[in-house]
């Protein structure tokens, strides 16, 4: 027959394993939602973990081996050179004592990967210390259970993640847990032995129950949701275009019909070295059909038309030509996605890479594509130089439209243009927002002023689509009032181009998320696909073009200048921006996209929790600490006397007898044994080895009443005494 030892070794062993799959389930999200690496290595810790726990190996020893796995697959993972060779040890303390500071200063984004990888396996950690907690002290594991299920339920609901097959998995293995840890923790309480127990008794009809609801649960018939799937699974393809009916956040190229809500994607396009803030530009198109935009192609363009240029050519781009001297900074991007073409700032005259590539400009749409070796391929990083211009605010009022053939033939027909059923009343909106305005730059601000009032309404969810027969701009204007920046952009392109303002649309990307500022002063920003952005251009023909920003919650991020003051929104917010990093308004945009309303909800939570925690970093690392520093105080039963033997284990001298019993006697009270006034030491030793079923404690009082009524000790006592003192003290670990 089976022996009870064999038996109960062999249940915590399964216990184990059932539970290495349950925190398996925690894990299997972060490769697909994320873009962690490795993780065989992190399924290793938690095996090698668990493994440790079963074997109920002494709990220095077990710190000491999962630290040496952790600092070596850092190793491996982030640094050169031979495992054997410790140097790198100094160069990753360092790093840690970094972004230790990072974290107190709220710098989340500027933590490094190795140290991001020591958190999480610090987490891991702490999760299989849980693990192994409830299995063999609680005997309980409901709590995490539920914590699984719940997890895999709000990532199968707010994220792609498809956790079906996930949460029949947990279930199984969490039922299991449970009908294991309630057979024993009844055989523990009634005090029953094991050999005397069918147990197959209670083990099949466990097993049969499992099997059958899991089997009911997944071939029973099943209602479809109440709700639809609040965030649709998606895949981003390279030129960011949704599926039939379906549009989300970054680049695309199909803006030919605008309008509706869209999905939200935070995947990172690009990161940018930045001296000085502002937007992003890929390209701009000039025909507005009624429902979106599309570019004409005129009949003669052809191949040669587009104009092709390398590094060491000027761009044959003209932005603007302003008499006041410009200042020249430039710009570091590192591309994390390929889409072919370049982004670059208003003004660009250069782009540097370190490899050889070759560009093409088309003249229509001012798109700049990349190819190396004949093939189309943007490059991983790039720098672009740039002129930032000095808008005088006299010279755009007192410019007057030009007559030249430039003008006349190209500008006045290519961005005037407007369908022919256009609603009457769009003009007469434009010309009652302008009326007495006598010039074109009053005009433009006019209208993009407009727009920061009159009840319109920032919104990325409820976003109408124009009915057949609509017009996009006019239902924007007259009906809905509420949109994103397609919605505004478009709208102010044809309120002025009513006024026959040449006027064109832009598209790219915002100047993202702040990061954090390099040694050189510089500043790294981060643009995901939740950056995309539009705006618009207007042409004065003294000057060239010109931005404005009418989407509402945003500013230009050109500077405009006169005689009496300087307007300089750029300036201005970089200069709060050394202080406090200021977030970019909510802008999960992309021109011509649509998304879901619990995408909205997740992006809009995201940006307050991030807030709240760049505010309030220093607060939740103190209430961390104080709760760190309580639960050690009320689990002190649990690791104090480790610590006491731990300590003791190296003194050898006989010196160190009587100190050994104190703190024994100080750990027996807190244990509960608490000495009686007036009773002697032999009567409490006997009260404590009744309690602890020995006899340790008595011949332990004995050796120390010789120290108390002789002075001294015989030789070799606590050598003699020391193995039973540490039994003492690991029965009463609480």
């Amino acid at each position: 027959m089976i022996s009870t030892k064999v038996q109960m070794n062999f249940a915590t062993f399964l216990l184990y394993t059932f539970s290495f799959f349950l925190l398996w389930e925690w894990l299997r999200p972060v490769e697909q939602l994320t873009d962690t690496g490795n993780l065989g290595v992190f399924l290793g810790f938690i095996i090698l973990a668990l493994i440790l726990a079963f074997l109920n190996v002494p709990p220095l020893l077990k710190w000491l081996v999962k630290l040496v796995y952790i600092l070596l697959q850092i190793q491996s993972i982030y640094y050169d050179g031979s495992i054997l060779n410790v140097s790198w040890l100094g160069t990753f303390f360092t790093d840690v004592t970094r972004n230790l500071g990072l974290v107190w200063n709220g710098d989340f984004m500027g933590l490094s990967n190795p140290f991001r990888t020591l958190l999480f396996f610090i987490l891991l950690w702490i999760m299989a210390y849980l693990i192994h907690y409830w299995i063999l002290k609680t005997r309980r594991i409901l709590v995490f259970f539920f914590m699984t299920i719940l997890f895999i339920t709000v990532l199968d609901t707010f994220t792609p993640y498809e956790g079906d097959g996930a949460l029949v998995r947990s279930g199984i293995v969490g039922f299991s847990i449970m009908g294991m840890l309630t057979f024993y923790r009844l055989v523990e309480r009634e005090n029953i032995q094991l050999k005397n127990l069918p147990t197959r008794k209670w083990v099949v009809p466990l097993a049969i129950m499992i099997a059958g609801s899991a089997f009911i649960g997944y071939a029973a018939p099943k209602s479809e949701p109440i709700w639809p799937d609040p965030v649709p699974a998606f895949l981003i393809n390279k030129n960011g275009d949704g599926g039939e009916g379906e549009r989300r956040a970054g680049y695309g190229s199909d803006d030919s019909n605008l309008g509706g809500p869209f999905v939200g994607d935070g995947t990172v396009v690009f990161r940018a070295e930045m001296e000085q803030r502002h937007y992003w530009k890929v390209e701009t198109k000039d025909h507005y059909t009624g429902k979106g935009w599309n570019v004409l192609v005129p009949d003669s363009f052809n191949e040669n038309s587009f104009l092709d240029f390398s590094e060491n050519s000027p761009i044959p781009i003209t932005s603007f030509h302003s008499k006041d001297p410009e200042d020249t900074k430039s710009s570091t991007v590192f591309n994390q996605f390929d889409y072919g073409h370049i982004q670059y700032p208003h003004g660009v005259v250069k782009v540097e890479t370190e490899e050889l590539y070759l560009y093409r400009l088309s003249p229509l749409t001012e798109r700049i594509s990349a190819f190396r070796d004949l093939e189309p391929e943007a490059p991983s990083s790039y720098t672009v130089e740039y002129k930032v211009p000095s808008f005088q605010v006299e010279t755009l009022q007192n410019g007057m439209p030009s007559k030249d053939e430039y003008y006349m033939n190209y500008i006045l027909n290519n961005y005037t243009q407007l369908p022919e059923n256009l609603p009457s009343s769009v003009r007469d909106l434009a010309l009652e927002i302008t009326e007495g305005k006598e010039n074109w730059y009053d005009q433009v601000e006019a209208i993009e002023n407009y727009f920061h009032s009159n009840g319109f309404v920032y919104d990325q969810v409820n976003v109408e689509v124009p009915e057949e027969g609509e017009d996009y701009v006019a239902q924007f204007l007259f009906e809905t009032k509420r949109g994103y920046c397609d919605n505004f952009s478009t709208s102010m392109a044809v309120l002025l181009r009513t006024l026959d303002i040449p006027t064109r649309w832009v598209k790219g990307y915002t100047s993202g998320d702040y990061i954090r500022t390099l040694d050189s002063g510089n500043r790294m920003y981060e643009v995901t696909n939740n950056h995309a952005h539009s705006w618009v251009e207007v042409y004065f023909p003294e000057v060239g073009w010109v931005p404005f920003e009418p989407t509402k919650g945003f500013s230009n991020n050109i500077a405009f200048s006169s005689e009496t003051n300087r307007v300089t929104p750029v300036d201005m917010e970089e200069t709060q921006e050394t202080t406090a990093p200021i977030p970019d308004p909510p802008e999960l945009e992309e021109a011509g996209s649509s998304a879901s309303f619990t995408d909205n909800i997740s992006n809009q939570w995201k940006g307050k929790v991030g807030n709240f925690f760049k505010d309030q970093h220093k607060g939740i690392i103190l209430l961390f600490a104080f709760i760190i520093g309580v639960g050690t105080y009320l689990t002190r039963g649990k690791w104090l006397p480790h610590y006491y033997i731990f300590i003791y284990k190296s003194k050898k001298e006989d010196k160190h007898f009587p100190s050994a019993y104190i703190t024994l006697l100080s750990q027996l009270e807190r244990f509960g044994l608490k000495r009686k006034s007036g009773q002697t030491l032999r009567e409490y030793a006997r009260v404590v080895d009744a309690r602890l079923e020995g006899r340790e404690m008595r011949v332990l009082t004995d050796r120390y009443e010789q120290f108390l009524y002789r002075g001294n000790l015989k030789d070799g006592t606590w050598s003699e005494t020391k193995e039973m003192w540490e039994e003492l003290m690991k029965k009463i670990v609480t």
